[in-house]
């Protein structure tokens, strides 16, 4: 099975005879959903069918099913959740995440999908930009930690695989990385004792996501997600031998044309391209100037895919009266 290093959205609710035919022939690693392809549960499933019809195989299909704002899905036919900044300050708090992620995966495996761009190991500052802040589990290493860990064996406990993001560490960004190039100013030292090692404790999680921003004291002209010096302290510092995917290559935090943006994050070290926008001759561009996974990429992958976790029954709810239970007894 020869796979090329993408994972590509689409266009809406259902596959078209184009995307069918570009997707069979291209092999991307998995594909990711947005809001534009969500409908309803049996819509949902017959999508994630057909993606995988068109592959042959049971490519993995993720999601940013955080909770809070970033919620793909939501009522009438899903859970909803606070921001995971305001959980993070209740009592039983780490509880309350493991709760989150399981109720989150039940509704994620009940769909078709099977892996989460969750959890964050991001790190709430008093300036963090508000397009992140209240999505942080908290504001210390150790907090942001264990309710990372707790959301991630919930989620795996569903059946669904993790993302942990945003590697290494967005949360002293001041802007917003879809619009502008954040730049850190911070020392290495600093990070190290701090952002870097949230995720250097959370280093076990099966695949990661970088982060577009710029650390100044170590590579003052390249987006970690392009900087061989970044990719090397995720690898090496925080020792991440996941699978690495970039955030969304078409972010505005990223210069240049697509294919130069998804070559400089191969080159650096990413295993994984994240396109997300479904735009067909955007993929098409990508996938007519891109090599096929490195012999590493290919390693990751396959331990990616040798360890995705199977469903635990479970009476889900009853996890979600007691997950109302203990949130409203702290609100």
């Amino acid at each position: 099975m020869a796979l090329s290093p993408f994972i590509f959205g689409c266009e809406g609710p259902f596959l078209s005879p184009q995307e069918r035919h570009f997707f069979s022939k291209i092999q991307p690693f998995g594909f990711i959903l947005f809001s534009r392809n969500l409908e309803t549960p049996a819509q949902i499933r017959q999508l994630c069918a057909e993606l995988r019809s068109a592959l042959g195989w049971q490519a993995p299909i993720m999601i940013d099913q955080e909770g809070g704002r970033v919620s793909r899905l939501g009522a009438p036919h899903w859970f909803e959740f606070p921001p995971a900044l305001d959980q993070a300050a209740a009592p039983q708090s780490e509880r309350l995440f493991w709760l989150r992620g399981r109720l989150i995966a039940e509704n994620l495996r009940s769909c078709g999908i099977d892996s989460n761009c969750a959890p964050l190991g991001d790190i709430a500052q008093p300036d963090t930009h508000a397009v992140l802040k209240n999505r942080c589990y908290g504001s210390a290493v150790s907090t942001v930690v264990s309710h990372a860990r707790a959301l991630h064996q919930g989620l795996r406990h569903g059946g669904v695989s993790g993302v942990l993001k945003h590697i290494p560490g967005h949360g002293r960004a001041t802007l917003d990385s879809h619009l502008d190039l954040p730049r850190v100013i911070a020392k290495r030292g600093s990070l190290e004792r701090h952002d870097f090692e949230a995720f250097r404790q959370l280093n076990t999680i099966e695949m990661g996501m970088t982060a577009h921003l710029v650390f100044e004291d170590i590579d003052p002209n390249h987006p970690a997600t392009h900087s061989v010096e970044m990719i090397e302290i995720i690898r090496n510092h925080i020792e991440f031998d996941g699978l690495l995917m970039t955030d969304d290559i078409s972010m505005e935090a990223l210069s240049g044309p697509l294919d130069l943006r998804a070559q400089r994050a191969l080159s650096a070290g990413c295993d994984i391209i994240l396109h997300c926008n479904g735009q067909m001759d955007q993929m098409q561009h990508l996938a007519d100037h891109a090599d096929g996974l490195s012999e590493a990429s290919q390693l990751r992958v396959a331990q990616v895919l040798a360890q995705r976790p199977d469903v635990q029954p479970v009476d889900i709810q009853q996890l979600k009266a007691e997950f109302d239970t203990v949130l409203s007894e702290f609100r």
